[in-house]
């Protein structure tokens, strides 16, 4: 069976940090776009970050970019999202989705359109 199951969610101040992690089970990570969206009560589901399948191209929502990272590791089956300086308003349900790469996809553009695969998702809580 194929899965995406996000962990490393939970509560942290404003200011702190949290990484999250996404692990598939059923398929290899290796050949996917992998990337991060996040829910907040009352919104609409946004783009968060993007990878490519060999890591070298990442993209990042205007609204993250330089406090959030993606990284991945594809021995582990696994892909990253760490997030630093984290704001009230990161507070949302995180997901993550894979995308089979095309060459298209290998460019990164944060789309749910362009994704395969979700997760169920993790809650992230920025609160004091």
């Amino acid at each position: 069976q194929l899965q995406l199951v996000e962990s490393g969610g939970g509560l942290v101040q404003p200011g702190g940090s949290l990484r999250l992690s996404c692990t598939a089970s059923g398929f290899n990570l290796t050949y996917y776009v992998i990337g991060w969206f996040r829910q907040a009560p009352g919104k609409e589901r946004e783009g968060v970050s993007c990878i490519s399948s060999s890591g070298g191209t990442t993209n990042y929502a205007d609204s993250v970019k330089g406090r959030f990272t993606t990284s991945r590791d594809n021995a582990k089956n696994t892909v990253y999202l760490q997030m630093n300086s984290l704001k009230p308003e990161d507070t949302a349900v995180y997901y993550c989705a894979a995308g089979y790469e095309t060459t298209i996809r290998a460019m990164c553009v944060i789309s749910y359109y362009a994704m395969d695969y979700w997760g169920k998702g993790t809650l992230v809580t920025v609160s004091s």
